[in-house]
């Protein structure tokens, strides 16, 4: 019995150092939505309040001629991933009321100016881009966590405050939905693009001229996730963490401006006044003005009217630019606002 019970033990230790098992466990969870049609349609009912009439383009990133990226054993296509998430993203966004454009609805090849372009004609209201990312080459295939980016940094004229608003609402339901964290270079997990291309950022995000973001939901280059990035249920999941993210954004709420009138009774300044709305209330301290990218401190907050005066020297050139920012007392900044205006200047 001794030299069985040993051949036996020796067979199993062979089998098992010869063999290749593969221990990944594909797992997820199913949204309480998904399980309940009756809560799944609360939603979709709550949410038009919200996102009806809103336009939306979303853009699926690669495709046609551009179909390179593939997880390790080429099972997940990036292009494909990402097709079959937006179109699951537009059908959340259309039965919430929202008009949806696409650059793309199957397997076509889309220049990356051109998604620009189509998106600047959209007259949409905020522009997603989306991806599933890879490490490179020498990367660790390990990596694997959801990012959303906005384009520029802070300190930079053309960054847009709202822009990572919207970011950071994606950002959180949709790596909840996923059970993925948002990484370790970045507190919430969003990122400006200038994090991967330093000054330049995405080319997608700096030549869209609309509210835009890009999404990384995933990356298609880990083992596990590139097989759970196959599976047609886990797709929508990810669609919907998305959407889920746009929901509460606009539900939140952001400030819009209106210009109110112009004054020319001082005689130093020109007088503009515009409205700040928000239901919720203006963060004084966020208020920012610019005259043609120089930031000025000559004006003032009416917080009980919500009226902002604007003082402008009658000494400046005629053509100028005014430009806003404001946030609401939630942190929601207003959309991009910049005002054209000619000045009738009365030089001595």
């Amino acid at each position: 019995m001794k030299i069985l019970y040993a051949v036996l033990v020796s067979l199993i230790f062979y089998l098992t150092g010869c063999t290749t098992v593969n221990y990944y466990t594909i797992s997820y969870d199913t949204p309480v939505e998904f399980k309940d049609t009756l809560v799944y349609q609360k939603l979709i009912n709550t949410s038009k309040n919200y996102l009806a009439g809103k336009r939306f383009f979303i853009d699926p990133g690669h495709g046609g001629s551009d179909r390179v990226n593939k997880g390790p054993k080429e099972l997940a296509i990036e292009a494909d991933v990402n097709l079959r998430v937006a179109l699951n993203l537009r059908n959340f966004l259309t039965e919430a009321g929202a008009i949806v454009i696409m650059s793309r609805e199957k397997d076509t090849t889309v220049a990356l100016i051109d998604r620009s372009i189509m998106a600047n004609n959209s007259r949409a209201d905020l522009f997603i881009s989306i991806h599933h990312n890879s490490p490179g080459a020498s990367g660790d295939p390990n990596t694997n966590y959801t990012s959303t980016y906005y384009h520029a940094k802070e300190a930079d004229y053309e960054y847009e405050p709202m822009e990572k608003d919207v970011a950071r609402f994606i950002q959180r339901d949709m790596a909840y939905a996923m059970r993925n964290s948002g990484g370790l270079g970045s507190f919430d997990g969003t990122y400006s693009d200038y994090f991967i291309y330093p000054k330049k950022g995405f080319a997608v995000l700096r030549n869209t001229e609309i509210p835009s973001v890009l999404v990384e939901c995933s990356f298609h280059s880990h083992p596990v996730e590139e097989q759970r990035l196959i599976i047609d249920e886990f797709n929508k999941i990810q669609a919907w963490g998305i959407f889920r993210g746009l929901y509460r954004y606009y539900r939140t709420g952001y400030p819009e401006i209106k210009f109110v009138e112009k004054e020319t009774s001082d005689n130093k300044y020109y007088q503009l006044f515009y409205k700040l709305n928000d239901s919720s209330g203006i963060d004084e301290k966020s208020i920012r003005v610019f005259i043609d990218s120089l930031e000025i401190k000559t004006y003032s907050f009416d917080s009980t009217q919500s009226i902002l005066q604007i003082n402008i020297d009658r000494e400046l050139k005629s053509d100028i630019e005014i430009r806003i920012i404001a946030a609401n007392i939630y942190g929601n900044h207003t959309h991009p606002f910049r005002d054209k205006l000619f000045l009738i200047t009365s030089k001595k």
